[in-house]
């Protein structure tokens, strides 16, 4: 079984790879997020490929796919779905949003005012959307793959930290090297190379897996070792605000899922120091901090937190 969620992993990783050249690192993230069964934040500036790694994950699935791009006068129901009135019925019908989808990706989100952003607030934690009163499931994988620039502030909104929580990992996608960056150039001769992207993997395949990292086995000393960073980020005096029992959770089934993907049953201590970053420093907040980069000095932070603890041995 914990094969099967490996080779699961490593197919889909190979087929993005086949149109997403020199990103293998965001690729892994990106899978590793989906067997996790959690969302993914793509931080970078424009043109780099965020837009074009979830339709890589969305590709290589034989999923429902939708885009939502947001922007200031996108309303809730633009992406949860509304209620009509139907007159040959003379009753009222829900029809679905863009957000009923195995696949969502929710392009430049900080450009949409903070009302619109929390209708993913429901749908992220509980895969599921309340409309008039009534609850609908969402399909199962679910995730949200959302994009942001981090260095555009005019016409954007900060997202909050409730929305933040709601992330397994914010991460980059990054330049190529200058080589594989002609391997790019080659690869664009006969159109978008996406576009022609093959489904590899069958939804009941995604689902098998998921169900495979919650078996990955975490020993009580580096259960205790996680705890420990988690503990320091409410504890230490650099931070304003540490991390929520929701941040933990996701850092444990986080790590699960990387071991899976390193084709392990059983977590390392590697996992847990590798993802320490990438899943907790966008939900901390540093004290008496008035820099422009937050990001990089919550990083800079908590890379010293995970430092000054000992590795369980």
């Amino acid at each position: 079984m914990m094969q099967h969620a490996f080779e699961i992993a490593q197919r889909l990783q190979q087929n993005m790879e086949s149109v997403m050249l020199g990103k293998s690192e965001s690729i892994r993230n990106i899978v590793l997020t989906l067997l996790a069964g959690e969302h993914l934040l793509l931080e970078d500036v424009p043109g780099v490929g965020k837009t074009l790694a979830a339709k890589a994950l969305a590709g290589s699935l034989k999923s429902s796919f939708h885009r939502v791009q947001f922007t200031p006068d996108l309303l809730p129901s633009d992406i949860t779905g509304s209620s009509i009135f139907r007159n040959d019925t003379a009753e009222f019908e829900f029809v679905p949003g863009p957000v009923f989808a195995n696949v969502v990706l929710a392009d430049e989100i900080n450009r949409a005012p903070p009302r619109t952003q929390s209708a993913l607030l429901e749908a992220m934690s509980d895969q599921q959307v309340s409309v008039d009163g009534k609850t609908y499931p969402l399909p199962s994988p679910f995730i949200v793959i959302a994009t942001q620039n981090p260095f555009e502030h005019h016409g954007t909104y900060e997202l909050p930290e409730s929305q933040m929580d709601r992330f397994l990992m914010r991460t980059s996608v990054g330049y190529p090297a200058a080589e594989m960056e002609r391997e790019v150039l080659h690869s664009h001769r006969q159109g978008e190379p996406v576009d022609s992207i093959q489904s590899v993997v069958e939804i009941a395949d995604v689902l098998q897996a998921q169900a495979s990292v919650r078996t990955v086995k975490f020993d009580v000393s580096l259960e205790d070792y996680l705890l420990q960073i988690v503990q320091r980020t409410r504890t230490d005096s650099a931070f304003a605000v540490g991390v929520s029992t929701r941040a933990a959770i996701s850092f444990y089934r986080g790590c699960q899922a990387r071991a899976v993907t390193e084709n392990r049953d059983y977590v390392t201590p590697d996992d847990i120091k590798t993802l320490a970053i990438p899943v907790l420093a966008h939900r901390v907040l540093l004290d008496d901090y008035l820099g422009k980069d937050r990001r990089r000095a919550a990083e800079a932070t908590l890379a010293d937190v995970v430092a000054s603890i000992a590795v369980p041995v």
